[in-house]
Protein backbone atom coordinates (compact mmCIF):
# COMPACT_ATOMS: atom_id res chain seq x y z
CA UNK A 1 0.00 0.00 0.00
CA UNK A 2 1.02 3.48 -0.47
CA UNK A 3 1.55 6.02 2.25
CA UNK A 4 -1.05 8.52 1.50
CA UNK A 5 -0.28 11.86 4.12
CA UNK A 6 -4.10 12.65 3.67
CA UNK A 7 -4.68 10.63 6.78
CA UNK A 8 -2.23 10.33 8.94
CA UNK A 9 -2.57 12.61 11.88
CA UNK A 10 0.35 14.18 13.89
CA UNK A 11 -0.86 14.33 17.53
CA UNK A 12 2.19 15.13 19.09
CA UNK A 13 1.51 18.84 18.25
CA UNK A 14 -2.07 18.70 19.56
CA UNK A 15 -3.27 20.85 22.83
CA UNK A 16 -5.57 18.26 25.05
CA UNK A 17 -9.32 18.41 24.20
CA UNK A 18 -11.05 17.84 20.56
CA UNK A 19 -10.24 18.17 17.28
CA UNK A 20 -12.12 17.58 14.09
CA UNK A 21 -10.86 15.87 11.10
CA UNK A 22 -12.69 15.48 7.58
CA UNK A 23 -11.83 12.69 4.94
CA UNK A 24 -13.81 12.57 1.59
CA UNK A 25 -13.45 8.80 0.71
CA UNK A 26 -13.05 8.04 -3.23
CA UNK A 27 -12.20 5.44 -5.32
CA UNK A 28 -8.43 6.50 -5.19
CA UNK A 29 -8.85 5.37 -1.77
CA UNK A 30 -9.93 2.07 -2.52
CA UNK A 31 -7.41 1.49 -4.97
CA UNK A 32 -4.51 1.72 -2.38
CA UNK A 33 -5.98 -1.44 -1.24
CA UNK A 34 -5.04 -4.07 -3.52
CA UNK A 35 -7.11 -7.27 -1.39
CA UNK A 36 -9.98 -4.50 -0.84
CA UNK A 37 -14.16 -6.21 -1.74
CA UNK A 38 -14.45 -2.67 -2.27
CA UNK A 39 -13.04 -0.83 -5.43
CA UNK A 40 -15.21 2.21 -5.74
CA UNK A 41 -17.34 4.61 -3.51
CA UNK A 42 -18.10 7.88 -2.06
CA UNK A 43 -17.62 8.31 1.96
CA UNK A 44 -17.32 10.90 4.45
CA UNK A 45 -15.67 10.49 7.26
CA UNK A 46 -15.72 12.95 10.00
CA UNK A 47 -13.31 11.97 12.86
CA UNK A 48 -13.25 13.90 16.38
CA UNK A 49 -10.42 12.99 17.78
CA UNK A 50 -10.35 13.67 22.00
CA UNK A 51 -6.75 13.97 23.08
CA UNK A 52 -6.14 13.10 26.67
CA UNK A 53 -2.89 12.67 28.94
CA UNK A 54 -2.94 9.06 28.47
CA UNK A 55 -4.87 8.35 25.15
CA UNK A 56 -6.88 9.57 22.00
CA UNK A 57 -10.11 9.01 21.78
CA UNK A 58 -11.00 8.30 17.89
CA UNK A 59 -15.32 9.28 17.66
CA UNK A 60 -15.76 8.31 13.60
CA UNK A 61 -19.04 9.00 11.90
CA UNK A 62 -19.41 7.36 8.16
CA UNK A 63 -21.96 8.19 5.59
CA UNK A 64 -21.61 7.61 1.93
CA UNK A 65 -22.45 5.11 -0.99
CA UNK A 66 -19.82 2.36 -1.86
CA UNK A 67 -20.24 0.20 -5.10
CA UNK A 68 -20.45 -3.04 -4.49
CA UNK A 69 -21.62 -6.78 -6.35
CA UNK A 70 -25.60 -7.60 -5.95
CA UNK A 71 -25.23 -11.28 -4.07
CA UNK A 72 -27.63 -12.51 -5.81
CA UNK A 73 -26.96 -11.26 -9.84
CA UNK A 74 -23.27 -10.37 -9.19
CA UNK A 75 -23.80 -6.87 -11.25
CA UNK A 76 -22.73 -3.72 -9.63
CA UNK A 77 -24.61 -1.95 -6.82
CA UNK A 78 -24.56 0.87 -5.07
CA UNK A 79 -24.87 0.23 -1.29
CA UNK A 80 -25.33 3.20 1.46
CA UNK A 81 -23.07 2.88 4.44
CA UNK A 82 -23.43 4.28 7.41
CA UNK A 83 -22.53 4.26 10.84
CA UNK A 84 -20.72 5.75 14.32
CA UNK A 85 -17.63 3.90 15.94
CA UNK A 86 -15.51 4.69 18.77
CA UNK A 87 -11.83 3.49 18.93
CA UNK A 88 -9.50 4.43 21.34
CA UNK A 89 -5.53 4.89 20.81
CA UNK A 90 -4.10 4.03 24.27
CA UNK A 91 0.01 5.23 24.90
CA UNK A 92 1.08 2.33 25.97
CA UNK A 93 4.50 -0.16 25.32
CA UNK A 94 2.55 -3.40 25.95
CA UNK A 95 0.32 -4.89 22.99
CA UNK A 96 -3.02 -5.60 23.50
CA UNK A 97 -5.97 -8.22 22.27
CA UNK A 98 -9.04 -5.68 22.22
CA UNK A 99 -10.24 -4.58 18.91
CA UNK A 100 -11.46 -0.96 19.73
CA UNK A 101 -8.16 0.06 21.62
CA UNK A 102 -4.86 0.69 19.75
CA UNK A 103 -1.60 0.56 21.08
CA UNK A 104 0.11 4.11 20.29
CA UNK A 105 4.05 2.95 21.52
CA UNK A 106 6.52 6.03 22.77
CA UNK A 107 8.26 6.21 19.73
CA UNK A 108 5.04 7.26 17.57
CA UNK A 109 4.20 10.66 17.02
CA UNK A 110 1.23 10.57 14.35
CA UNK A 111 -1.44 8.16 12.90
CA UNK A 112 -2.25 7.00 10.18
CA UNK A 113 -6.07 6.62 10.02
CA UNK A 114 -6.43 5.27 6.71
CA UNK A 115 -6.15 1.46 7.54
CA UNK A 116 -8.82 2.06 10.49
CA UNK A 117 -11.20 4.19 7.87
CA UNK A 118 -11.22 0.81 5.86
CA UNK A 119 -12.27 -1.28 8.55
CA UNK A 120 -15.05 0.59 9.35
CA UNK A 121 -16.36 0.99 5.88
CA UNK A 122 -16.36 -2.64 6.37
CA UNK A 123 -18.53 -3.44 8.95
CA UNK A 124 -20.71 -0.61 8.01
CA UNK A 125 -21.83 -3.28 4.70
CA UNK A 126 -25.15 -4.65 5.11
CA UNK A 127 -24.94 -8.35 5.49
CA UNK A 128 -26.62 -8.89 1.69
CA UNK A 129 -26.58 -6.49 -0.73
CA UNK A 130 -29.17 -7.51 -2.98
CA UNK A 131 -30.78 -5.66 -6.04
CA UNK A 132 -34.31 -4.67 -5.60
CA UNK A 133 -37.05 -7.50 -6.53
CA UNK A 134 -37.17 -7.12 -10.92
CA UNK A 135 -33.51 -5.03 -10.95
CA UNK A 136 -31.25 -8.40 -11.30
CA UNK A 137 -29.82 -9.42 -14.20
CA UNK A 138 -32.09 -11.32 -16.00
CA UNK A 139 -29.41 -13.99 -17.63
CA UNK A 140 -28.07 -14.34 -14.48
CA UNK A 141 -31.04 -15.13 -12.94
CA UNK A 142 -32.20 -17.37 -15.41
CA UNK A 143 -28.91 -19.42 -15.44
CA UNK A 144 -29.20 -19.57 -11.50
CA UNK A 145 -32.43 -21.18 -11.92
CA UNK A 146 -30.98 -24.33 -13.59
CA UNK A 147 -29.53 -24.75 -10.17
CA UNK A 148 -32.19 -24.46 -8.14
CA UNK A 149 -32.76 -27.90 -6.18
CA UNK A 150 -36.28 -26.42 -4.59
CA UNK A 151 -37.84 -23.58 -5.52
CA UNK A 152 -39.68 -21.73 -2.32
CA UNK A 153 -43.40 -21.06 -2.78
CA UNK A 154 -45.12 -18.31 -0.46
CA UNK A 155 -48.60 -17.79 -0.67
CA UNK A 156 -49.01 -15.42 2.26
CA UNK A 157 -52.45 -14.25 3.48
CA UNK A 158 -51.65 -11.92 6.00
CA UNK A 159 -47.68 -11.34 5.51
CA UNK A 160 -46.70 -13.50 7.78
CA UNK A 161 -48.71 -16.60 7.53
CA UNK A 162 -48.83 -19.44 4.79
CA UNK A 163 -51.61 -20.68 3.41
CA UNK A 164 -52.57 -24.29 4.19
CA UNK A 165 -52.39 -25.35 0.86
CA UNK A 166 -48.75 -24.11 0.31
CA UNK A 167 -47.40 -25.89 3.56
CA UNK A 168 -49.22 -29.08 1.98
CA UNK A 169 -47.46 -28.53 -1.08
CA UNK A 170 -43.78 -27.95 0.63
CA UNK A 171 -44.54 -30.94 2.34
CA UNK A 172 -45.13 -32.97 -0.89
CA UNK A 173 -42.16 -31.71 -2.42
CA UNK A 174 -39.42 -33.29 -0.68
CA UNK A 175 -35.75 -33.31 -1.94
CA UNK A 176 -35.49 -37.16 -3.07
CA UNK A 177 -32.12 -37.44 -0.75
CA UNK A 178 -33.70 -36.73 2.63
CA UNK A 179 -36.68 -39.56 1.40
CA UNK A 180 -33.91 -41.26 1.19
CA UNK A 181 -32.39 -40.79 4.93
CA UNK A 182 -35.43 -40.82 6.43
CA UNK A 183 -35.27 -44.94 5.42
CA UNK A 184 -32.05 -45.55 7.45
CA UNK A 185 -31.60 -46.57 10.89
Amino acid sequence: MKLNRDYIIPFVGLKIGAHKFDFNITDTFFDNYEYSIIRKGNVKIELILDKKETMLIGHYAISGVIQSECDRCTDPIEVAVEGAYQLVYKFDTEPCDDESLIIVYPEEFELDVSDNILELIMVSLPLRSIHDEGECNEDMMEQLKEYVLVEEKFEAEDNDELSDDSEEDDQDEVDPRWSALKGLK
